[in-house]
């Protein structure tokens, strides 16, 4: 680690880690880190006996875009008391709850169950010793336009806090609102490498569109590249022409460049008439879109261009804390 960090502010919140990564944080003095399982425990004493463990609960959204429970958290009820007996058996230090409702909420109810499970336990540790001061409420938070909105999740959250927590003021409180950052700062301008005329029907999938037009574009980026989203986050992106005019529309699909069948950007879409050279605008892409993108078929990653307002800039570039 080159940059100017502080190991006290970093949290190894993966609860399965690589052996050799966790010497890399006892080297750099990293101590914070998740568990879910007594092997992980057994692992990390081994490598990192100094650590400080945040246990991992699963407690999730089963609506939410992507559940994240079937892969870590312990179930919270019968095996997360065991976990921290055994942790404490181990001489192992906890030092908070953590859980994740899923990324991209749907029923923001889950934050208060999953608190009331944190309450409990949180509790059920300082019985058995440990210092208990950090409760991790994951992510789950929207980017852009969705329901329930930010606010709606902001609000069962404090009020959750007022009910449970209200007397507790020592607890460190932490969230992982990584797509609410990232979405909606970030928009994705794609080029129309090619626009071929087909029959509507091959769009709409109507023998009765047979004489109708119809139009397939082929965009700079796909599935492979920025809309790995469509694939891994299960998102529908919405894109219309950057320079949009009145005209008559069509029915469209747009595609991705690559020799892939599965590079469909969009599909059964209405929308005027694109030449070759013009530009698509998808907006509120920042969120795990180019962070997994490759260049497949030898399409380059998009290029990154800053753009700010005058009264921002201004802003920032006055700001003693910046």
């Amino acid at each position: 680690m080159t940059m100017i960090f502080i190991a006290e502010r970093v949290i190894y919140a993966n609860p399965c880690k690589t052996r050799s990564f966790i010497s890399h944080a006892k080297d750099q003095n990293v101590k914070m880190m998740t568990f879910d399982n007594a092997e992980e425990l057994k692992k990390i004493m081994t490598i990192h006996p100094n650590s400080e463990m945040i246990l991992r609960i699963a407690v999730s959204d089963p609506t939410a875009t992507c559940p994240l429970n079937l892969k870590f958290g312990c179930e919270p009820v019968k095996a997360a008391p065991k976990l921290l007996t055994i942790a404490r058996d181990m001489g192992v230090n906890v030092v908070g709850i953590s859980f994740h409702v899923g990324s991209g909420c749907n029923d923001p109810t889950a934050y208060r169950v999953a608190l009331e499970h944190c309450k409990r336990l949180y509790e059920m540790g300082i019985e058995l010793g440990f210092n208990m001061h950090i409760i991790d409420m994951g992510g789950g938070f929207p980017g852009d336009e969705h329901r329930p909105s930010f606010e709606e999740i902001a609000s069962i959250i404090r009020q959750s806090l007022e009910d449970l927590f209200s007397n507790n003021e020592s607890i460190r409180w932490i969230a992982e609102p990584g797509r609410f950052f990232a979405a909606l700062p970030f928009s994705l301008v794609a080029n129309v490498i090619h626009s071929t005329e087909v029959p509507a029907s091959k769009i709409t999938k109507n023998s009765g569109d047979e004489d109708k037009p119809g139009f397939m574009y082929f965009l700079n980026d796909g599935v492979y590249g920025s809309f790995n989203c469509i694939l891994f986050d299960h998102v529908h992106p919405v894109g219309r022409p950057l320079f949009d005019t009145s005209a008559e529309v069509f029915p469209t699909t747009i595609w991705g460049p690559t020799c892939d069948s599965l590079d469909m950007i969009e599909d059964k879409k209405s929308m005027r008439h694109m030449e070759v050279g013009e530009w698509m605008l998808y907006e509120a892409m920042g969120a795990y879109t180019c962070a997994a993108s490759t260049t497949f078929n030898g399409f380059a990653r998009p290029t990154n261009i800053y753009v700010i307002g005058n009264d921002a800039w201004q802003i920032i570039n006055t700001s003693p804390h910046i």
